[in-house]
C-alpha cells in the first residue's frame, strides 16, 4: 500500500517535471515583419539621376578677332530677339587673316544652307505628325483606337513642334553667324564695331567673358536661352535603355520642389558612352531626353533631379511585397502565415517594380507573409509577428 502510494507520487513528479521541462525546452516562436497580398496600381520604373538644361540653347561666340568691349548685361538678364549683347572692335586683317576670314564666312554659309535644310526636313516631319494626330483623334472618338494610341500621337506632334522651333531658332542663329563674319571682310565695315546679336527672346544663362579684353574668333562669350524650355538628360545603363520608348511617362522628384512633375521621353540617345562608377565599374551608359509636361519655374538650367521612366503599370493588380520574394528551387518562394506557423509557397509572378511585385498565383489576396525572411526561417517554424 505504502509503496503503491509511493510509485504514484513519483509518477506524478516525473510527469509535473516533464511538462515543466516541455515548457522550458520548448523553441519561441521566431519574431518576424509581415505584410499583406493586397490589390492595387503598380508600375515598373527605371530609376536614375539626371540633369536639367536648356533646350534652346545658344553660346554666341565672338565673330571676329579683336577687342571685345566690356558687356554691360548680367546674368539673369531678359534679352530680346535681335538686340545687342556683345561688341568687338575687329583688329586690322593681313592677307593671311583675310583669307582665313573669307573661308570662315565659307563655313558659316555652308552651316546656314545646312540649318535650312534641317529646318524644311523637320517642318515636313511636323505636318506628318500632325495629320497622324488629326487621324488618331477621329478615331478615337469613333472608339477604333485605344486612349494611349492617341496620346502617343499627341505627344509625338508636340514634340515635332518643339523640334520645328528649335530648327527655326537654328537657322536664324546661323543667319547671324553668317552675317557677322561676312562683316569681317567687307571693306566698308573699316574700324567699326562688329555687334553680336542675340538669335531668340530669352534671358543670359552664363556670360563667359564680360572684361574689356583682346578674343579670339569663335571664343564663347554669352550663352542665350529660355529656362521655361526645359529638358531633362537622364543616364542609365545600355541594358536598360533598350526597354524604354518614345513617349514614355517620366516622374520627377528630390528636384527641391513638393509636388511631384511630370514629364515624357523624347529621345533615346542612339550612341552609348563609357562612365566609371561608385565603385570603379566602367559602365556603358546612354543619355535618355524628357521633356517636361509643363513649365516649372524653379527649375533651372543643370539642376540635379531624380527621375523614374515608367516601362510598365497597371490600375489594379494583386501584388506582394518584393522583400518576402527569396528564390527556391524552382522559381520564387515565400512565407505565408498561418496558424502562427510560417508555410513556404512557390509563386508566380509577373511585373515587378521597386517594392511591389505582381503575383500571378500561389497566394491568395487578404494573405499576410514575412517580409525580409532570414535564413533561421524554415518551412513550418512557429513565428510572431513584431508589432
Amino acid at each position: 500500500m505504502l509503496l503503491s502510494k509511493t510509485l504514484r507520487l513519483i509518477g506524478i513528479s516525473v510527469a509535473i517535471a516533464a511538462v515543466i521541462l516541455f515548457f522550458v525546452m520548448r523553441p519561441s516562436p521566431l519574431p518576424v515583419d509581415s505584410g499583406v497580398v493586397k490589390r492595387g496600381p503598380l508600375q515598373v520604373t527605371l530609376d536614375g539621376e539626371g540633369v536639367t538644361r536648356v533646350n534652346e540653347r545658344f553660346v554666341l561666340a565672338a565673330p571676329v578677332t579683336g577687342k571685345l568691349v566690356r558687356i554691360a548685361l548680367e546674368e539673369g538678364d531678359v534679352v530680346k530677339k535681335r538686340s545687342v549683347v556683345a561688341s568687338v572692335l575687329p583688329a586690322e586683317l593681313d592677307a593671311r587673316s583675310y583669307s582665313e576670314a573669307s573661308s570662315r564666312v565659307g563655313s558659316a554659309r555652308a552651316a546656314l544652307d545646312e540649318a535650312v535644310a534641317r529646318q524644311r526636313r523637320v517642318q515636313l516631319s511636323l505636318q506628318q505628325a500632325e495629320r497622324r494626330l488629326a487621324r488618331y483623334q477621329n478615331l478615337y472618338r469613333e472608339g477604333a483606337v485605344p486612349k494611349e494610341s492617341y496620346e502617343l500621337a499627341e505627344t509625338e506632334a508636340n514634340i515635332a513642334q518643339k523640334e520645328a522651333d528649335q530648327a527655326r531658332s537654328s537657322v536664324e542663329a546661323a543667319r547671324f553667324n553668317f552675317a557677322a563674319l561676312q562683316a569681317t571682310i567687307d571693306r566698308q565695315v573699316g574700324g567699326k564695331a562688329v555687334t553680336v546679336l542675340s538669335p531668340v527672346d530669352g534671358r543670359v544663362l552664363k556670360i563667359h567673358e564680360k572684361s574689356e579684353r583682346l578674343v579670339t574668333a569663335g571664343s564663347p562669350l554669352v550663352d542665350i536661352g529660355d529656362p521655361s524650355a526645359i529638358e531633362l538628360v537622364i543616364d542609365v545603363l545600355s541594358s536598360d535603355a533598350i526597354m524604354v520608348r518614345q513617349g514614355s511617362r517620366v516622374l520627377i522628384t528630390n528636384w527641391g520642389g513638393d509636388k511631384q512633375l511630370q514629364g515624357v521621353v523624347k529621345t533615346v540617345v542612339p550612341a552609348a558612352f563609357n562612365k566609371v562608377s561608385a565603385l570603379g565599374i566602367e559602365e556603358k551608359r546612354v543619355n535618355i531626353v524628357a521633356v517636361l509636361g509643363a513649365n516649372e519655374p524653379l527649375l533651372g538650367d543643370n539642376f540635379r533631379v531624380q527621375a523614374s521612366i515608367v516601362l510598365r503599370e497597371a490600375k489594379s493588380v494583386l501584388q506582394v511585397p518584393v522583400s518576402s520574394l527569396f528564390r527556391g528551387k524552382n522559381g520564387w518562394h515565400l512565407f505565408v502565415i498561418e496558424d502562427g506557423k510560417a508555410v513556404e509557397k512557390a509563386v508566380t509572378l509577373g511585373m515587378r517594380g521597386t517594392w511591389q511585385a505582381e503575383v500571378l498565383g500561389g497566394v491568395s489576396e487578404g494573405r499576410r507573409v514575412v517580409v525580409h525572411p532570414s535564413n533561421e526561417l524554415k518551412d513550418g517554424m512557429a513565428v510572431q509577428i513584431q508589432e
